[in-house]
């Protein structure tokens, strides 16, 4: 892709919204449009149709978790024009990001985030990747998917993967990078992110973040499962 992300950014402090306005727009990142809440994020988006939404979790009225769940509900991750999510918070392991991730945000940034890191997380982002390393992700399921009696039953039908597709969710889920899932399982990295891409497919879920919390909330991964090895 070589037009510029298009972004939302909803926070309720205006320095911050005009602070990562600045950062995007130096490096070529086009705004379209700032939001104060939730809703104000959500008919922004319907507005302007961004490639990613910054949003605050925390806000006034609506929140940023509802205003999540109202750009991505009922929306496939193929979708034509679904943007990405990423969630600003102060806090790494906030209940809320977990239910955000569940909702199908791609990922959190924290709110001191680096410029460079603020910029590269856009544009990773906006290409359909998953801002989270598997290993944060999975901290955030063993610490609140447990608790979480509604997420239970949200993705409990993993018969549509094969035996090996199922392996690789389970890894996946614990950790392991592609270049580690290739040297496990003696394959190229490129069929690797093949098997990853049909798992991503056919559970219909937007990237790795979702693949990991699908994996412990179907039971095929369990918390404080140890780290599997190449």
């Amino acid at each position: 892709m070589t037009e510029a992300p298009r972004v939302v950014i909803a926070d309720d402090q205006a320095l911050v919204r005009s602070g990562f306005r600045m950062i995007l727009a130096a490096d070529g990142i086009d705004v379209v449009a700032e939001a104060a809440d939730g809703g104000q994020a959500v008919d922004a988006v319907r507005r302007t149709r961004p490639d990613v939404v910054l949003m605050d979790i925390r806000m006034p009225d609506v929140d940023g978790l509802e205003a999540t769940r109202r750009i991505l509900c009922g929306r496939g991750p193929d979708t034509a024009g679904t943007p990405r999510v990423i969630i600003l918070t102060t806090f790494d392991l906030d209940r809320y990001v977990y239910a955000a991730l569940t909702a199908g945000a791609s990922g959190f940034l924290l709110k001191d985030v680096s410029p460079e890191h603020l910029v590269a997380a856009v544009r990773l982002v906006r290409l359909g990747d998953a801002l989270l390393a598997p290993t944060i992700t999975r901290r955030l399921v063993e610490r609140f998917a447990a608790q979480d009696s509604r997420a239970a039953g949200l993705h409990r039908d993993l018969s549509s993967l094969t035996p090996r597709e199922l392996e690789v969710l389970g890894l996946l889920a614990q950790g392991l990078t592609n270049a580690e899932l290739a040297a496990r399982f003696q394959l190229s990295e490129a069929t690797v992110k093949t098997h990853v891409a049909r798992i991503l497919s056919k559970l219909q879920i937007r990237d790795r973040a979702q693949a990991v919390i699908v994996a412990y909330e179907t039971g095929l991964v369990t918390p404080g499962a140890s780290r599997g090895g190449p």
